[in-house]
Protein backbone atom coordinates (compact mmCIF):
# COMPACT_ATOMS: atom_id res chain seq x y z
CA UNK A 1 0.00 0.00 0.00
CA UNK A 2 1.33 3.52 -0.88
CA UNK A 3 1.97 6.19 1.72
CA UNK A 4 -1.17 8.26 -0.02
CA UNK A 5 -3.19 7.14 -3.10
CA UNK A 6 -3.97 10.07 -5.85
CA UNK A 7 -6.28 12.58 -5.88
CA UNK A 8 -7.44 12.79 -9.38
CA UNK A 9 -10.73 11.76 -9.53
CA UNK A 10 -11.43 8.30 -9.96
CA UNK A 11 -8.03 7.25 -9.50
CA UNK A 12 -6.71 4.84 -7.05
CA UNK A 13 -2.66 4.80 -7.85
CA UNK A 14 -0.32 5.30 -5.84
CA UNK A 15 0.94 9.12 -5.32
CA UNK A 16 4.23 10.42 -5.66
CA UNK A 17 5.93 11.44 -3.38
CA UNK A 18 7.45 14.91 -3.34
CA UNK A 19 6.81 15.96 -6.89
CA UNK A 20 3.67 14.41 -6.66
CA UNK A 21 2.75 16.81 -3.91
CA UNK A 22 1.05 19.63 -5.18
CA UNK A 23 1.35 22.57 -2.61
CA UNK A 24 -0.78 24.98 -5.13
CA UNK A 25 -3.70 22.78 -6.14
CA UNK A 26 -3.49 21.11 -2.55
CA UNK A 27 -3.23 17.45 -4.07
CA UNK A 28 -0.97 14.31 -4.06
CA UNK A 29 -1.22 12.27 -7.62
CA UNK A 30 0.08 9.74 -9.44
CA UNK A 31 2.86 9.34 -12.47
CA UNK A 32 -0.13 9.56 -14.62
CA UNK A 33 -2.17 12.71 -13.25
CA UNK A 34 1.29 14.86 -12.64
CA UNK A 35 1.56 15.03 -16.72
CA UNK A 36 1.20 18.60 -18.10
CA UNK A 37 -2.49 16.79 -19.69
CA UNK A 38 -3.96 16.70 -16.46
CA UNK A 39 -2.10 18.63 -13.83
CA UNK A 40 -1.74 22.35 -15.09
CA UNK A 41 -0.51 24.01 -11.74
CA UNK A 42 2.62 26.00 -13.13
CA UNK A 43 6.43 24.61 -11.68
CA UNK A 44 8.48 26.29 -9.27
CA UNK A 45 10.95 27.18 -11.97
CA UNK A 46 8.40 29.04 -13.36
CA UNK A 47 8.75 31.25 -10.91
CA UNK A 48 6.92 34.33 -12.22
CA UNK A 49 3.45 32.33 -12.34
CA UNK A 50 4.53 29.70 -9.31
CA UNK A 51 5.31 32.22 -6.47
CA UNK A 52 2.49 33.85 -6.42
CA UNK A 53 -0.14 31.02 -6.39
CA UNK A 54 2.41 29.36 -3.71
CA UNK A 55 2.07 32.41 -1.67
CA UNK A 56 -2.00 32.19 -1.49
CA UNK A 57 -1.76 28.65 -0.87
CA UNK A 58 0.11 29.33 2.08
CA UNK A 59 -2.02 32.05 3.23
CA UNK A 60 -5.01 29.45 2.74
CA UNK A 61 -2.85 26.94 4.52
CA UNK A 62 -1.96 28.97 7.58
CA UNK A 63 -5.41 30.66 7.74
CA UNK A 64 -6.60 26.89 7.90
CA UNK A 65 -4.51 26.29 10.79
CA UNK A 66 -4.46 28.59 12.86
CA UNK A 67 -8.41 28.97 12.89
CA UNK A 68 -7.82 25.42 14.80
CA UNK A 69 -5.75 26.83 16.97
CA UNK A 70 -7.77 27.27 20.49
CA UNK A 71 -5.68 30.09 21.86
CA UNK A 72 -7.55 30.05 25.21
CA UNK A 73 -6.86 26.67 26.19
CA UNK A 74 -3.27 27.51 25.07
CA UNK A 75 -2.23 29.90 27.32
CA UNK A 76 -4.50 28.00 30.25
CA UNK A 77 -2.57 25.09 29.76
CA UNK A 78 0.70 27.21 29.68
CA UNK A 79 -0.24 28.97 32.50
CA UNK A 80 -0.79 25.96 34.20
CA UNK A 81 2.35 24.92 33.92
CA UNK A 82 3.81 27.43 35.17
CA UNK A 83 2.15 27.26 38.35
CA UNK A 84 -0.64 30.32 37.46
CA UNK A 85 1.59 33.00 36.14
CA UNK A 86 -0.71 34.67 33.43
CA UNK A 87 0.50 34.91 29.73
CA UNK A 88 -0.64 35.86 26.35
CA UNK A 89 0.01 35.23 22.49
CA UNK A 90 -0.84 37.70 19.68
CA UNK A 91 -3.29 37.51 17.90
CA UNK A 92 -2.94 34.76 15.39
CA UNK A 93 -3.13 35.43 11.69
CA UNK A 94 -1.41 34.74 8.50
CA UNK A 95 1.29 37.85 7.34
CA UNK A 96 3.53 37.86 4.90
CA UNK A 97 5.59 40.24 6.31
CA UNK A 98 6.81 38.54 9.05
CA UNK A 99 5.94 34.53 8.13
CA UNK A 100 9.80 33.94 8.47
CA UNK A 101 9.45 35.03 12.17
CA UNK A 102 6.93 32.61 12.87
CA UNK A 103 7.37 29.09 10.61
CA UNK A 104 9.97 26.52 9.10
CA UNK A 105 9.77 24.34 7.05
CA UNK A 106 6.92 22.28 8.44
CA UNK A 107 5.97 23.76 11.24
CA UNK A 108 4.48 26.80 12.54
CA UNK A 109 5.83 29.00 15.91
CA UNK A 110 3.68 30.79 18.30
CA UNK A 111 5.38 32.83 21.11
CA UNK A 112 3.78 32.54 24.67
CA UNK A 113 4.67 35.61 26.67
CA UNK A 114 4.23 35.41 30.29
CA UNK A 115 3.77 38.35 32.53
CA UNK A 116 6.96 38.25 34.37
CA UNK A 117 9.01 38.33 30.58
CA UNK A 118 9.58 34.32 29.91
CA UNK A 119 8.84 32.90 26.81
CA UNK A 120 7.38 30.07 25.50
CA UNK A 121 7.20 28.61 21.68
CA UNK A 122 4.10 26.27 20.95
CA UNK A 123 5.68 23.94 18.06
CA UNK A 124 2.65 22.85 15.45
CA UNK A 125 2.98 20.55 12.57
CA UNK A 126 2.24 22.81 9.02
CA UNK A 127 -0.38 20.36 7.20
CA UNK A 128 -0.75 20.45 3.72
CA UNK A 129 -0.04 18.23 0.49
CA UNK A 130 3.64 17.79 1.63
CA UNK A 131 2.76 16.26 5.14
CA UNK A 132 3.03 12.42 6.19
CA UNK A 133 0.25 10.89 7.49
CA UNK A 134 -0.98 11.56 10.95
CA UNK A 135 0.64 8.47 12.51
CA UNK A 136 3.87 9.43 10.82
CA UNK A 137 3.49 13.07 11.89
CA UNK A 138 2.89 12.13 15.63
CA UNK A 139 5.65 9.35 15.53
CA UNK A 140 8.18 12.40 14.19
CA UNK A 141 6.98 15.15 16.71
CA UNK A 142 7.18 12.18 19.66
CA UNK A 143 10.86 11.89 18.52
CA UNK A 144 11.82 15.29 18.66
CA UNK A 145 10.40 15.53 22.09
CA UNK A 146 12.47 12.36 23.50
CA UNK A 147 15.51 13.83 22.05
CA UNK A 148 15.18 17.13 23.42
CA UNK A 149 14.22 15.53 26.40
CA UNK A 150 17.96 12.99 26.25
CA UNK A 151 19.91 16.54 25.41
CA UNK A 152 18.55 17.98 28.98
CA UNK A 153 21.13 15.34 30.22
CA UNK A 154 23.75 16.74 28.24
CA UNK A 155 25.54 19.80 28.60
CA UNK A 156 24.03 20.63 24.40
CA UNK A 157 22.42 24.11 24.86
CA UNK A 158 18.74 22.96 23.42
CA UNK A 159 15.19 23.81 24.25
CA UNK A 160 13.96 22.31 27.08
CA UNK A 161 10.24 20.64 26.62
CA UNK A 162 7.50 21.73 28.51
CA UNK A 163 4.83 19.74 27.38
CA UNK A 164 3.50 18.02 24.30
CA UNK A 165 0.20 17.27 22.51
CA UNK A 166 0.24 14.87 19.44
CA UNK A 167 -2.66 15.24 16.79
CA UNK A 168 -4.71 12.04 18.01
CA UNK A 169 -4.68 12.76 21.76
CA UNK A 170 -7.62 14.72 21.37
CA UNK A 171 -6.26 17.82 22.62
CA UNK A 172 -7.99 20.71 23.63
CA UNK A 173 -5.99 22.92 21.88
CA UNK A 174 -7.44 21.50 18.91
CA UNK A 175 -3.53 20.88 16.97
CA UNK A 176 -0.86 18.45 18.35
CA UNK A 177 2.12 20.29 19.82
CA UNK A 178 5.36 21.24 21.52
CA UNK A 179 5.58 23.73 24.56
CA UNK A 180 9.41 24.29 24.53
CA UNK A 181 11.19 27.10 26.42
CA UNK A 182 12.36 30.68 23.42
CA UNK A 183 15.64 30.05 23.56
CA UNK A 184 17.81 33.85 23.24
CA UNK A 185 19.92 34.29 19.59
CA UNK A 186 19.02 34.60 16.31
CA UNK A 187 19.56 31.44 13.26
CA UNK A 188 23.14 31.53 12.54
CA UNK A 189 24.01 32.48 8.51
CA UNK A 190 27.56 30.70 8.20
CA UNK A 191 28.71 32.10 4.80
CA UNK A 192 28.69 35.52 5.39
CA UNK A 193 30.63 35.17 8.41
CA UNK A 194 34.46 36.41 8.92
CA UNK A 195 36.79 33.82 9.08
CA UNK A 196 37.75 34.12 13.22
CA UNK A 197 33.89 34.37 13.45
CA UNK A 198 33.93 31.14 11.79
CA UNK A 199 36.25 29.93 14.19
CA UNK A 200 34.68 31.14 17.60
CA UNK A 201 31.39 29.14 16.52
CA UNK A 202 33.51 26.43 15.56
CA UNK A 203 35.37 26.34 18.69
CA UNK A 204 31.97 25.74 20.23
CA UNK A 205 30.75 23.20 17.90
CA UNK A 206 34.41 21.06 18.68
CA UNK A 207 32.85 21.24 22.55
CA UNK A 208 28.96 19.94 21.44
CA UNK A 209 30.34 17.54 19.57
CA UNK A 210 33.15 15.97 22.44
CA UNK A 211 29.72 16.17 24.84
CA UNK A 212 27.57 14.05 22.45
CA UNK A 213 30.41 11.60 21.69
CA UNK A 214 30.07 10.38 25.62
CA UNK A 215 26.83 9.56 25.52
CA UNK A 216 26.75 6.00 23.19
CA UNK A 217 23.44 4.39 22.29
CA UNK A 218 23.22 0.55 21.09
CA UNK A 219 20.95 0.86 17.88
CA UNK A 220 20.40 2.82 15.45
CA UNK A 221 17.33 4.87 14.22
CA UNK A 222 15.32 7.64 16.48
CA UNK A 223 14.71 8.15 20.15
CA UNK A 224 10.95 7.25 20.10
CA UNK A 225 9.80 7.15 24.22
CA UNK A 226 9.82 10.81 25.87
CA UNK A 227 11.45 10.31 29.34
CA UNK A 228 13.09 7.35 28.16
CA UNK A 229 16.49 6.74 26.17
CA UNK A 230 14.70 3.91 24.04
CA UNK A 231 15.89 3.62 20.21
CA UNK A 232 13.45 2.70 17.84
CA UNK A 233 12.56 2.96 14.02
CA UNK A 234 13.55 6.15 12.35
CA UNK A 235 11.47 8.96 12.22
CA UNK A 236 11.70 10.21 9.03
CA UNK A 237 9.50 10.39 5.40
CA UNK A 238 11.95 8.38 3.23
CA UNK A 239 12.37 5.64 5.22
CA UNK A 240 9.13 4.77 6.12
CA UNK A 241 6.65 2.82 4.07
CA UNK A 242 3.08 1.83 4.94
CA UNK A 243 1.03 -1.07 4.69
CA UNK A 244 -2.97 0.38 4.89
CA UNK A 245 -2.93 2.30 7.84
CA UNK A 246 0.16 0.77 9.15
CA UNK A 247 3.01 2.26 9.62
CA UNK A 248 6.79 0.42 8.86
CA UNK A 249 9.61 2.42 9.67
CA UNK A 250 13.36 1.40 8.58
CA UNK A 251 15.26 0.30 12.29
CA UNK A 252 15.88 0.49 15.11
CA UNK A 253 18.97 -1.68 13.27
CA UNK A 254 22.41 -2.84 15.04
CA UNK A 255 24.85 -2.34 11.81
CA UNK A 256 25.64 1.00 9.36
CA UNK A 257 25.29 -1.86 6.40
CA UNK A 258 22.01 -2.73 7.31
CA UNK A 259 20.77 0.82 7.31
CA UNK A 260 22.26 1.15 4.15
CA UNK A 261 20.78 -2.17 2.30
CA UNK A 262 17.44 -1.44 4.12
CA UNK A 263 16.89 2.05 2.80
CA UNK A 264 18.31 1.62 -0.68
CA UNK A 265 16.04 -1.47 -0.92
CA UNK A 266 12.77 0.29 0.98
CA UNK A 267 13.85 2.99 -2.70
CA UNK A 268 14.15 0.40 -4.82
CA UNK A 269 10.92 -0.91 -4.22
CA UNK A 270 9.12 2.63 -4.35
CA UNK A 271 10.48 3.16 -7.34
CA UNK A 272 8.98 -0.36 -8.73
CA UNK A 273 5.68 0.81 -7.21
CA UNK A 274 5.87 4.29 -9.04
CA UNK A 275 6.04 6.09 -5.61
CA UNK A 276 9.19 7.79 -6.60
CA UNK A 277 11.61 9.28 -8.97
CA UNK A 278 8.32 8.47 -11.70
CA UNK A 279 10.29 11.35 -13.87
CA UNK A 280 12.74 9.45 -14.68
CA UNK A 281 12.39 5.91 -12.83
CA UNK A 282 14.80 3.85 -14.59
CA UNK A 283 17.85 6.24 -14.24
CA UNK A 284 16.73 6.34 -10.43
CA UNK A 285 16.39 2.46 -10.31
CA UNK A 286 19.97 2.25 -12.29
CA UNK A 287 21.83 4.52 -10.03
CA UNK A 288 20.03 2.98 -6.61
CA UNK A 289 20.80 -0.46 -8.00
CA UNK A 290 24.59 0.78 -8.42
CA UNK A 291 24.75 2.44 -4.91
CA UNK A 292 23.33 -1.58 -3.24
CA UNK A 293 26.53 -2.71 -4.86
CA UNK A 294 29.09 0.01 -3.52
CA UNK A 295 27.35 -0.52 0.36
CA UNK A 296 30.59 -2.56 1.41
CA UNK A 297 32.93 0.34 -0.42
CA UNK A 298 31.73 2.63 1.69
CA UNK A 299 31.84 1.22 5.19
CA UNK A 300 33.87 2.96 8.17
CA UNK A 301 36.88 1.12 8.64
CA UNK A 302 35.41 0.60 11.97
CA UNK A 303 31.90 -0.97 10.69
CA UNK A 304 32.52 -3.93 11.53
CA UNK A 305 33.38 -3.69 15.11
CA UNK A 306 31.07 -0.84 15.54
CA UNK A 307 28.93 -1.07 18.75
CA UNK A 308 28.44 2.23 19.56
CA UNK A 309 26.32 4.88 17.92
CA UNK A 310 25.76 8.56 18.60
CA UNK A 311 23.15 11.44 18.22
CA UNK A 312 22.98 13.04 15.16
CA UNK A 313 21.14 16.19 13.88
CA UNK A 314 19.55 15.47 10.50
CA UNK A 315 19.81 18.99 9.03
CA UNK A 316 23.26 21.10 9.92
CA UNK A 317 23.81 23.03 7.19
CA UNK A 318 24.23 26.35 10.12
CA UNK A 319 20.28 27.57 10.35
CA UNK A 320 19.64 25.14 13.24
CA UNK A 321 21.92 26.97 15.64
CA UNK A 322 20.81 30.08 17.50
CA UNK A 323 24.07 32.60 18.58
CA UNK A 324 23.90 35.85 19.83
CA UNK A 325 25.26 39.25 19.19
CA UNK A 326 29.15 38.14 20.15
CA UNK A 327 27.89 34.77 18.17
CA UNK A 328 28.19 32.66 21.30
CA UNK A 329 25.82 29.51 20.73
CA UNK A 330 22.97 29.46 22.81
CA UNK A 331 20.98 26.63 21.43
CA UNK A 332 20.87 24.00 18.82
CA UNK A 333 17.41 23.55 17.43
CA UNK A 334 15.33 21.70 14.99
CA UNK A 335 16.01 17.98 16.13
CA UNK A 336 12.95 16.80 14.22
CA UNK A 337 14.48 13.84 12.16
CA UNK A 338 17.32 13.19 14.62
CA UNK A 339 18.88 9.66 15.00
CA UNK A 340 21.66 7.49 16.26
CA UNK A 341 24.32 7.22 13.87
CA UNK A 342 27.99 5.33 13.56
CA UNK A 343 30.70 7.52 14.70
CA UNK A 344 31.80 8.02 11.25
CA UNK A 345 28.95 9.99 10.34
CA UNK A 346 27.27 11.77 13.65
CA UNK A 347 30.93 13.61 13.81
CA UNK A 348 31.95 14.06 10.17
CA UNK A 349 32.03 17.39 9.16
CA UNK A 350 28.36 19.69 9.40
CA UNK A 351 26.96 19.78 5.99
CA UNK A 352 27.50 24.04 6.61
CA UNK A 353 31.40 23.56 6.43
CA UNK A 354 31.36 21.83 3.22
CA UNK A 355 32.93 23.95 0.12
CA UNK A 356 29.57 23.60 -2.12
CA UNK A 357 30.67 24.99 -5.62
CA UNK A 358 33.42 21.69 -4.99
CA UNK A 359 31.42 19.51 -3.96
CA UNK A 360 28.97 19.63 -6.65
CA UNK A 361 31.75 19.41 -8.96
CA UNK A 362 32.54 15.96 -7.65
CA UNK A 363 35.62 17.44 -6.04
CA UNK A 364 36.83 14.74 -2.87
CA UNK A 365 39.28 17.09 -1.57
CA UNK A 366 38.27 18.72 1.98
CA UNK A 367 37.19 22.28 2.27
CA UNK A 368 39.30 25.03 4.47
CA UNK A 369 36.33 25.48 7.24
CA UNK A 370 36.66 21.16 7.31
CA UNK A 371 40.41 21.23 7.80
CA UNK A 372 39.87 24.08 10.06
CA UNK A 373 37.10 21.73 12.17
CA UNK A 374 39.53 18.81 12.45
CA UNK A 375 42.37 20.82 13.83
CA UNK A 376 40.50 21.83 16.45
CA UNK A 377 39.10 18.77 17.94
CA UNK A 378 42.95 17.48 17.35
CA UNK A 379 43.61 20.76 19.85
CA UNK A 380 40.92 19.74 22.11
CA UNK A 381 42.73 16.00 22.16
CA UNK A 382 40.12 14.12 20.27
CA UNK A 383 41.86 13.32 17.42
CA UNK A 384 39.32 10.29 16.61
CA UNK A 385 37.18 12.97 16.12
CA UNK A 386 39.27 14.55 13.92
CA UNK A 387 39.28 11.87 11.80
CA UNK A 388 35.86 11.22 11.37
CA UNK A 389 35.91 14.46 9.80
CA UNK A 390 38.90 14.07 7.69
CA UNK A 391 37.59 11.19 6.22
CA UNK A 392 34.03 12.53 6.10
CA UNK A 393 34.33 13.07 2.31
CA UNK A 394 32.81 9.44 1.27
CA UNK A 395 30.50 9.29 4.04
CA UNK A 396 28.74 12.56 2.35
CA UNK A 397 28.84 11.52 -0.80
CA UNK A 398 26.66 8.57 -0.17
CA UNK A 399 24.51 10.08 1.92
CA UNK A 400 23.72 12.70 -0.85
CA UNK A 401 23.30 10.52 -3.45
CA UNK A 402 20.92 8.06 -1.53
CA UNK A 403 17.19 9.10 -2.35
CA UNK A 404 18.73 12.40 -4.02
CA UNK A 405 16.43 14.76 -5.81
CA UNK A 406 16.88 14.06 -9.61
CA UNK A 407 15.04 17.20 -10.77
CA UNK A 408 18.28 18.79 -9.28
CA UNK A 409 19.89 16.82 -12.37
CA UNK A 410 23.07 18.76 -12.83
CA UNK A 411 23.71 18.90 -9.10
CA UNK A 412 22.79 15.14 -9.33
CA UNK A 413 25.76 14.64 -11.92
CA UNK A 414 28.63 16.00 -10.27
CA UNK A 415 27.62 14.48 -6.73
CA UNK A 416 27.26 10.86 -8.25
CA UNK A 417 30.99 10.98 -10.06
CA UNK A 418 32.71 12.54 -7.61
CA UNK A 419 31.03 9.13 -5.45
CA UNK A 420 32.66 7.31 -8.30
CA UNK A 421 35.60 8.98 -8.23
CA UNK A 422 36.22 8.11 -4.71
CA UNK A 423 35.58 4.60 -4.88
CA UNK A 424 37.32 3.90 -7.52
CA UNK A 425 34.16 2.11 -9.61
CA UNK A 426 33.23 3.62 -12.94
CA UNK A 427 35.11 6.68 -12.45
CA UNK A 428 36.19 8.74 -15.60
CA UNK A 429 32.84 7.33 -17.10
CA UNK A 430 30.35 10.08 -18.45
CA UNK A 431 26.59 9.94 -17.79
CA UNK A 432 25.53 8.21 -20.88
CA UNK A 433 28.47 5.67 -20.86
CA UNK A 434 27.66 4.95 -17.24
CA UNK A 435 24.16 4.20 -18.07
CA UNK A 436 24.82 2.36 -20.95
CA UNK A 437 27.39 0.08 -18.69
CA UNK A 438 24.97 0.14 -15.61
CA UNK A 439 22.13 -1.51 -18.30
CA UNK A 440 24.09 -4.34 -19.07
CA UNK A 441 25.36 -4.80 -15.78
CA UNK A 442 21.68 -5.55 -14.20
CA UNK A 443 20.32 -6.95 -17.14
CA UNK A 444 19.30 -9.81 -15.26
CA UNK A 445 17.73 -7.46 -12.30
CA UNK A 446 14.29 -8.46 -11.86
CA UNK A 447 13.37 -4.71 -11.23
CA UNK A 448 15.06 -3.53 -14.15
CA UNK A 449 13.29 -6.20 -16.18
CA UNK A 450 9.88 -4.90 -14.74
CA UNK A 451 10.95 -0.87 -15.44
CA UNK A 452 12.09 -1.95 -19.46
CA UNK A 453 8.73 -3.87 -20.09
CA UNK A 454 6.48 -0.70 -18.20
CA UNK A 455 8.54 1.40 -20.91
CA UNK A 456 7.29 -0.17 -23.82
CA UNK A 457 3.39 -0.56 -22.37
CA UNK A 458 2.92 3.12 -21.03
CA UNK A 459 0.21 3.44 -18.32
CA UNK A 460 -3.45 5.49 -19.49
CA UNK A 461 -5.01 7.67 -17.22
CA UNK A 462 -7.26 5.14 -15.73
CA UNK A 463 -4.71 2.85 -14.62
CA UNK A 464 -4.33 0.65 -17.54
Amino acid sequence: MPMWTCEFEPCKRPSVRTIGECVLCSRRLCSVHLQREYHHCPRWEDAEKYDPLAGEAEERELTALIGRVNTAALTARATQLRGGVPCSVPPLRYDRATRSSVMGGMNYHIIITFEDGIRWIARIRRLNSTSPPPVLRDYIVRSEVATLQFLERTSVPAPKVLDYALEGDGSPVGVGYILMEMLPGKSLRWAPQSQPAQKKIMDQLADIFIELSNYPFQHLGSLDLPGDLHVGPFARESLTDFDGPEMHAIGPLSSVEEYHTCWLRLILDLILREEMYSQRPLDAYLIHRFLLDLVPSVLPASAQEEKAFYLKHADDKGDHILVDDDLNITGIIDWEWAHTAPAAHAFNSPIAFLPVAHFYNGANTLGDEEVAFAEMLDAKGRGDLAGYVRSGRLQHRFAFCCGYDLEDWDGFLGLFRGLRDAVGVDDGLDWDEWKSRALDRYSEDSGLQTLLSREQTPVTSNGV
